[in-house]
C-alpha cells in the first residue's frame, strides 16, 4: 500500500520546552520493544493501579457498565470495570508496538469479512468504514494494512510535537489522515473510490446528531455517516478488532456485511442501525472497548446527568 506523506520536522520541536517530550518518546521507545509478557504484566498492573487513582473515569465507567449491563451483579460489573481498564493499558502497549515495533504482529492476526469488502469496493463509489473505540485502536490500523490500504478520519493533537509524533507513525498504517473537520477531504476521498474509517460511536453531542438506544439507553448519535452515503451512495461496512488471548496474543479482524437500504428516510432509525451494530460486535469482547469515555453525557434538556454524583 502507499502511506500518507510524513509531515515535516520542525526545527522548533529541538527547542528546549519540548525536551521532556523527547525523553517520554525515548522512554516509550523502550517500552514497545519489551516482550510481550514484560508488556503484559506491567500493563495489568498499571491498569488496576489507575482503576483506583483514577476517580472520575472509574465512575464513568462503573455508571456505563451498570446502565449497558444491567443483568450482571455489582461484583461482576466491578471485576468488568478493572479489565476495562487493564485492557487500556494493554491497548497502550499495543499501540506503542504498532508504531515502533509493528512487524512482531504480523503472524497473530486473523481476519474475517474480508469479502464484503472487496465486494463493495467493486462498486466504485467508495466505502465508509465504520469502526469503533476498540482499545486495540491503532493496533488494529496496522493489522487492517495487512489486508487493505485505508484513509482515516482522526481528531489532530493541539500540542504541535504530539501531532508530528502521532501523525507520522500512523503514516505507516493508513493510506492518508483526514481532519475530522475536513469534511470536504473526507466527502472527496469517498468519491474517489476510497476506504475510510471512521469512528461515528462516541458522543459528539446533538448538534450532528440524534438521540438513539445504545445498549437500551438513549445516547447522541453521529448523522454524519448516513449524510456521507447519500452524497456519494457508498457502501457502509463496520470493523472490528479484539485481543482473543492475552498469554500468547492473537487478533481477529473482522468486516461486517455492507448495510443494505441505508439510509433511510429516518435518521433516528438509521441511527439505531448504526448503535445495534456496533452494540452487537463491542459484546464479543466487551471489556475491549473504551467505557471509560462518557457515552451518555448528552442529555435532552431538563434531563439529569447520568454522571452526576452527589455532594458530600
Amino acid at each position: 500500500m502507499s502511506v500518507s506523506s510524513k509531515p515535516p520536522f520542525q526545527a522548533k520541536f529541538l527547542m528546549p520546552q519540548y525536551w521532556a517530550i523527547w525523553l517520554g518518546v525515548l522512554l516509550l521507545w523502550s517500552l514497545a520493544h519489551l516482550p510481550w509478557r514484560a508488556q503484559r504484566c506491567i500493563g495489568n498492573w498499571l491498569g488496576e493501579v489507575f482503576w483506583r487513582l483514577a476517580k472520575k473515569r472509574r465512575l464513568d465507567t462503573q455508571k456505563n457498565l451498570s446502565l449497558c449491563f444491567p443483568e450482571l451483579s455489582v461484583a461482576e460489573r466491578t471485576e468488568m470495570s478493572i479489565d476495562v481498564f487493564r485492557n487500556g493499558m494493554l491497548g497502550f502497549f499495543e499501540s506503542l508496538s504498532s508504531w515502533y515495533t509493528p512487524h512482531r504482529f504480523n503472524d497473530k492476526v486473523s481476519i474475517s469479512g474480508l469479502e464484503h469488502l472487496i465486494e463493495a469496493q467493486k462498486r466504485g463509489h467508495g466505502v465508509l468504514l465504520l469502526g469503533g473505540h476498540y482499545t486495540t485502536l491503532d493496533l488494529g490500523g496496522y493489522l487492517s494494512s495487512l489486508f487493505f490500504s485505508a484513509y482515516v478520519v482522526y481528531r489532530p493533537q493541539n500540542n504541535p510535537l504530539f501531532e508530528w509524533l502521532i501523525t507520522r507513525a500512523r503514516a505507516n498504517m493508513f493510506e492518508q489522515q483526514i481532519d475530522h473537520d475536513d469534511m470536504r477531504g473526507l466527502i472527496s476521498a469517498l468519491k474517489s473510490g476510497q476506504i475510510v474509517w471512521y469512528s461515528p460511536d462516541q458522543d459528539y453531542g446533538l448538534k450532528q446528531g440524534v438521540m438513539a438506544p445504545f445498549f437500551g439507553i438513549q445516547a447522541a448519535t453521529v448523522t454524519a455517516p448516513r449524510r456521507l452515503v447519500k452524497i456519494n451512495h457508498s457502501a457502509v461496512l463496520a470493523f472490528h478488532s479484539y485481543r482473543s488471548n492475552d498469554t500468547e496474543p492473537h487478533y481477529q479482524l473482522t468486516i461486517t456485511p455492507e448495510l443494505t437500504n441505508y439510509p433511510s428516510d429516518d435518521p433516528v432509525v438509521d441511527a439505531t442501525r448504526v448503535n445495534a451494530l456496533f452494540e452487537e460486535l463491542i459484546r464479543v469482547a466487551p471489556t475491549q472497548w473504551m467505557w471509560f469515555h462518557r457515552r451518555f453525557k448528552s442529555q435532552p434538556k431538563g434531563t439529569p446527568s447520568y454522571y452526576a454524583q452527589p455532594k458530600p
